[in-house]
């Protein structure tokens, strides 16, 4: 079996960028250990899931990989915190490029359900009380996911405010010539509290959320409107619209992978 009827999946040289973020593969002690099967075709197997949102038992045979070993990598992967490195890098290489503009970020969430329950997840108060997860977003000017998050569909979006600033910020480092300090935030009347004005405020970073009662949220859609075009990106992984993980750590993987994504093709577009 060629090469090229499952690659075909993976953006050119994204694998490139992946393998050298992901741990070797380790044998097992019941034998028959897991380094037989290439982690690039496992890599191909897990962004196909992704995209098309097919159940683990649905991968086509073209992988040549068992259901059971592409989620058995996928899980140590997951539990290794391997899926938010290639989104780092990739940030990291569009900020080299100039491509990252902090000059303002524009914050949002999105519902999804999550029928089958676990941690994070909630009645929702958009969907009759049905369990669900919030994705949370923080974008640069133009749209392109800096930080996500995952939260439970009941906890209110205003709560999501403090994480997601706080994993942004932690990616400030002038000694490397990384300034990713956001000099103003965008965000809708959900996040219109006085103590994260405040806390904002501390932080030096301007604050343009719609006041309840006083501002509609449209007001602010000359600016807020890159986060709807983010939220369908991320929404158009089939494996996003619904959560089917019960464990929230393989739900911000598929989540983190697929932030990945978008930031590297924005960098092809560029290259091209």
């Amino acid at each position: 079996m060629g090469r090229g009827t499952w690659s075909w999946i993976v953006p050119d040289g994204l694998w490139e960028i992946a393998r050298l973020l992901i741990p070797p593969s380790r044998v097992r002690p019941q034998g028959g250990g897991t380094q037989d099967t290439p982690d690039e075709r496992v890599f191909a197997a897990i962004i196909y899931v992704l995209v098309s949102g097919c159940a683990w038992r649905a991968l086509p045979p073209c992988f040549g990989i068992s259901k059971s070993t592409a989620h058995r990598r996928f899980v140590i992967w997951s539990r290794a915190g391997v899926w938010g490195r290639p989104h780092e890098d990739i940030v990291h290489r569009l900020d080299d490029a100039g491509l990252i503009d902090v000059s303002r970020v524009v914050l949002d969430s999105a519902h999804v359900r999550a029928g089958k329950g676990g941690e994070h997840t909630g009645p929702s108060p958009v969907d009759r009380g049905k369990p669900g997860s919030k994705m949370h977003i923080l974008s640069d000017a133009n749209g392109l996911p800096l930080v996500v998050g995952v939260s439970a569909a009941n906890v209110h979006d205003s709560e999501g405010l403090k994480p997601m600033v706080e994993g942004h910020q932690t990616r400030h480092d002038p000694h490397n010539g990384r300034h990713f300090k956001p000099q103003r935030l965008h965000a809708d009347k959900a996040y219109d509290r006085v103590d994260l004005r405040r806390w904002l405020h501390g932080k030096r970073i301007g604050v343009c959320i719609a006041r309840k009662g006083i501002e509609s949220s449209q007001r602010l859609g000359r600016r807020r409107w890159v986060i709807e075009r983010t939220m369908s990106w991320l929404t158009g992984y089939g494996r996003l619209n619904h959560r089917y993980e019960r464990n929230p750590r393989n739900y911000l993987a598929f989540l983190g992978l697929a932030a990945a994504l978008c930031c590297y093709k924005r960098r092809t577009r560029r290259t091209t």
